[in-house]
Order: structure tokens, then C-alpha cells, then sequence
């Protein structure tokens, strides 16, 4: 998915196995309508189809707002080698085409060999290129090109059976099996064995160009590129391979009669990823899943620390989905999330979370919000749009605005959303309420009182869980209910290893915690079972 702005109307993109469908919204409150569907041309619906995305303005070709789409063939495989077509269209709502590809008109010599003359310079037209028209037999290619004053004279790998004027149809074949990002001005695609190649500065349609390129910088598959400050050597792309982090910059250099304008530098090539859609930007610091562990890159490759969940997080995803794995941000909480299938699930159904500003990690506990599939983050829209993975009564999948309200809101129906939070062991064996160590006193705890502390709204609840040892059966007490005039709850409730979830679960139901008492008693001898 992408989203962008403007004039007031907030666009959202979203690629799925049969196309590309558009939502518009007011960039506000998110009101709005959608979908549409985004005209392709020439394209094949496929269940593997795993989208990549840019914006960017074609300045020295079309002069429009270019959305550029590639759906690579990658959702069963990373590694999958079948190249598709990069896709361009006018932003907003423009159809789609395939990018490289251009039309001249002139006349043509059928030979052999035939030669096709335009009565002007055209400099988009290369050595290499594919040639369609009327009379032109399957396969052609230019194979000389001449520039005169005012013409440029093409002559064909075979000989066409037409003459005469004719417009014939020029192909770059930009196709590959990674995706496409901007570099602004430049248009970058990648793929198998390495291949990073890209445009001329702001024109999309010209590959020959001076300052278009193509090299192969990696043993194995680029998998994704990304924009970073270059400094000096603006545009600069970060590029992740399978198991490779290059750099690319933009440094022309002449050495003789010969110029060359782009360096690449390979960060690393001991690293990994998990998915192609893992990666993200934070403040300017990149974020990724390896297929082991967390990286992060701050002008170096690094292990992103994971003591809370990692071995959580790996031992749990369905590897056989890893390529569903995507990630997104909440910057108004400093939140990084990593969405993934979890056990036998084929659709994202949890996800873990780095809150960079805290440096903290935790998880979404499968949590109703974390079954999204895609999604994009605040820009001049402020809430972070994500798409779900349960199908709606009309089997439909739903766009949702998160970080709005309290509630579920779905065609204007509201529901509560499932909030809680769980204490650590308060029992006194781990020390009781105010610490966590054994302290040697293998008693019961025995709870008589809760006196809440919470601003909230509507009604909530607590249950008291423990068990009598690690390895017993939690048991639970029935849920003592309480709203925001409660001064206490009274109750006998005894456990070795105690606990207590504090609950929400009524529409408009909000609360913050602040400190709550607890009359707490030593209680049974007992040391074995449960209560």
C-alpha cells in the first residue's frame, strides 16, 4: 500500500492479486469512499502477486505526478526469479501501463535491412530495445541507431513487410523480479543475480541515457530499495539483496573521455531478511527482520537487541508465510510493529513491537488490531491506515483508521475493543506486591482488598489469576466489577503465585492506571495445588 495527499484529499493505494484499487478520503477525519478500481493494461492476475509502490514526478517525460507499481510474483517465494513489468500511471487514479515504453513516427525502408526514419531527434531510442508495429515480425529489436541533424534513422534486426509511414512502438522491457523505488529524480528497479538499474534524471521512459545505468552489485536477488541521505552523493538508495545491504550513490566521475555516475558500496554481505516488506525507516535509521534475528542500519549494520520476545517471535511465524511478514510505524508512540503469521496461521494474526522511544520491546497479544495484512503511516494524514485479514458478512475485506477513538467502528456500527493489561506474580514467594525475588516465605497470598486507582470510562473489571506452581494450571476468579465511583473492592481471593488483569471491554471504554492498593495478607501454609 501507499497513501499520499493532495489538494485536501488524502489517496490511498493498495495492490492485490487481480489489481490495484484506490481509496479517497478528506485528509482530516479520514471520511471518504472506496474502492475503485486502478486501469491496467496487459496484466495478469496472479495469487503470488506481492505489490511494491512509489510516487514521484516525471519531469523531463510525461510532466505529471507519476505512481509507479510493480507486482512481483513474490508473495510464495523471496527468491522468486520470474520477472514482471513495472507499471506507471498518472497520480492520481491514472491508468496503469508499462513503464519504458514509447511510440515514434516515421517512415519506413523495408530492405533488408529496414530502416525506419523519424524526421527528428529522438535520444529515448537504443540499441537493444524491442520494435512493434504493423508489418513487424515478432522478436525485432533496434540494432543501429544514427543521429542526423534533425532525424534519427533505426535500422531492424528483421525485415518488416510494410513501407512507408507507420508508428511503431519502442520497448525498454522493464521487467523484474524485485520491485521499484525512487531515487528523485530517478527511477530505480531491481532484481535477480543483483541487477540494480535505473532511469535518466526525471524521465521515465529514457534507459539509455548517459545517467541511466544497469549493474549487477550482489550474488543473489535484490529484494527491496529504499531512499537515504546521501549528503554529497544525493540521491542515494540503501538496497537489500537475500543476503546483502548495498549502498548506492550518485557520484559522477570522469576519467578520460568516459563519465560514470554511480557508485555502489556493499554495506555488508553477511546479513539476511526475512521478507521484503519488513523493512521500514524510522528517523532515519533503517529496520529489518533477519531470518534469525532483528538488524537496524545507522551507517552500520547492526543486531536491533531482543531479550523480551525474540525467540517468541521466530519460534511462532509460519515460515512457510514468511513473505506476509510487513511492517509499519506509529510515530505518535514511538512504535515500530512487525505483523506476521503465527503457528499454523497463513495470514498475519499478531505482531511484535519495538517502541524506539521507550526501548522496549512487547507484542500485540493477538490482539483484533494485529490482523492486518498491509498498511500505510501518518504523513499529512495523521492515523495510520492498515487492511484487514477477516472478511466482513459480504466477504469483503475492510480498510481501517487506527489510533481514532475507542471504539470499533464498522458502517457506522460501534463495538468495544478488548483492553487489559496482567500484573506480574505478586504472590509472596516472588516477593510479594512490591518486589520480584524470592524471599524465601513459601505462603499464600491472601487478597482481601482492591482499592482501584484509574481514570476511566464505563465499566471495568478484575480477575485474580495465579496457580500453585510454574508448571500448574492458572486458576481464575470470577470478574469483580467496578466504574469510576468505586472506592473498593472487597474480596477473599488466596493464590501461591498470584496475578491480576485489570479489564475493559465496553464500547467507549477508556482508562489510564495510577497506583491501586492492595490489602494483602500472608495466608495458607499450604504449598502445594491450586486454592
Amino acid at each position: 500500500m501507499i497513501m499520499n495527499s493532495q489538494d485536501g484529499l488524502n489517496y490511498v493505494y493498495s495492490g492485490w492479486s487481480n489489481g490495484v484499487q484506490q481509496w479517497v478520503t478528506d485528509d482530516d477525519d479520514g471520511v471518504g469512499s472506496g474502492p475503485t478500481n486502478i486501469t491496467l493494461s496487459n496484466f495478469t492476475a496472479n495469487a503470488t502477486n506481492l505489490w511494491q509502490f512509489d510516487i514521484g514526478y516525471d519531469s523531463n517525460g510525461t510532466g505529471n505526478q507519476q505512481t509507479v507499481a510493480h507486482p512481483g510474483l513474490n508473495l510464495a517465494h523471496i527468491d522468486n526469479t520470474i520477472d514482471a513489468p513495472v507499471r506507471v500511471g498518472n497520480f492520481p487514479a491514472g491508468a496503469m501501463s508499462r513503464g519504458g515504453i514509447f511510440t515514434a513516427a516515421g517512415t519506413m525502408v523495408v530492405g533488408p535491412p529496414s530502416v525506419f526514419t523519424i524526421p527528428s531527434v529522438n535520444a529515448l531510442i537504443g540499441v537493444g530495445q524491442t520494435v512493434t508495429g504493423t508489418g513487424v515480425p515478432a522478436s525485432t529489436t533496434v540494432s543501429i541507431v544514427a543521429f542526423g541533424a534533425s532525424t534519427t534513422t533505426v535500422t531492424l534486426s528483421n525485415t518488416v513487410s510494410t513501407s512507408g509511414a507507420l508508428t511503431l512502438t519502442f520497448n525498454n522491457n522493464i521487467s523484474v523480479s524485485g520491485g521499484c523505488v525512487f531515487l528523485h529524480p530517478y527511477l530505480f528497479v531491481y532484481g535477480n543475480d543483483g541487477l540494480i538499474k535505473n532511469c535518466s534524471a526525471g524521465n521515465f521512459q529514457d534507459w539509455i541515457s548517459a545517467d541511466a545505468n544497469e549493474n549487477n552489485v550482489a550474488t543473489g536477488k535484490i529484494v527491496k530499495g529504499m531512499p537515504v541521505r546521501g549528503g554529497t552523493t544525493s540521491p542515494s538508495g540503501l538496497f537489500w539483496s537475500l543476503d546483502s545491504l548495498i549502498r548506492v550513490s550518485y557520484a559522477p566521475q570522469t576519467v578520460g573521455t568516459s563519465t560514470t555516475f554511480w557508485k555502489y558500496d556493499i554495506i555488508s554481505s553477511q546479513t539476511s531478511i526475512l521478507s521484503s516488506s519488513s523493512i521500514i525507516e524510522y528517523d532515519g535509521i533503517f529496520f529489518w527482520c533477519g531470518v534469525d534475528r532483528f538488524l537496524m542500519y545507522n551507517g552500520v549494520v547492526q543486531e536491533l537487541p531482543n531479550q523480551m520476545n525474540l525467540n517468541h517471535f521466530f519460534d511462532n511465524l509460519n515460515y512457510s508465510q514468511r513473505q506476509k511478514v510487513w511492517v509499519s510505524k506509529v510515530p505518535r508512540w514511538g512504535e515500530i510493529w512487525w505483523f506476521y503469521p503465527k503457528g499454523d496461521a497463513t495470514e498475519c494474526t499478531d505482531a511484535v513491537i519495538f517502541n524506539v522511544r521507550e526501548k522496549v520491546w512487547y507484542d500485540a497479544g493477538e490482539a483484533l488490531g494485529a490482523h492486518r495484512s498491509a498498511g500505510t503511516f501518518s504523513e499529512v494524514f495523521r492515523k495510520p491506515i492498515w487492511a484487514g485479514t477477516d472478511a466482513n458478512s459480504a466477504s469483503k475485506y475492510a480498510l481501517w483508521q487506527h489510533e481514532t477513538g475507542v471504539n470499533v467502528v464498522e458502517n457506522s456500527v460501534q463495538s468495544a475493543i478488548l483492553s487489559y493489561f496482567e500484573t506480574n506474580n505478586i504472590g509472596w514467594v516472588t516477593g510479594g506486591p512490591g518486589a520480584d525475588q524470592p524471599i524465601g516465605q513459601n505462603r499464600w497470598a491472601d487478597l482481601s482488598r482492591i482499592e482501584p486507582d484509574f481514570i476511566q470510562s464505563g465499566e471495568m473489571s478484575v480477575i485474580v489469576t495465579g496457580k500453585g506452581y510454574a508448571n500448574d494450571e492458572d486458576v481464575e476468579s470470577e470478574p469483580y466489577y467496578f466504574d469510576s465511583d468505586t472506592l473498593k473492592i472487597d474480596l477473599r481471593e488466596q493464590r501461591r503465585e498470584m496475578r491480576l488483569r485489570f479489564q475493559s471491554n465496553v464500547v467507549n471504554g477508556n482508562y489510564e492506571t495510577g497506583q491501586n492498593m492492595l490489602s494483602i495478607d500472608v495466608g495458607d501454609e499450604r504449598g502445594t495445588g491450586n486454592p
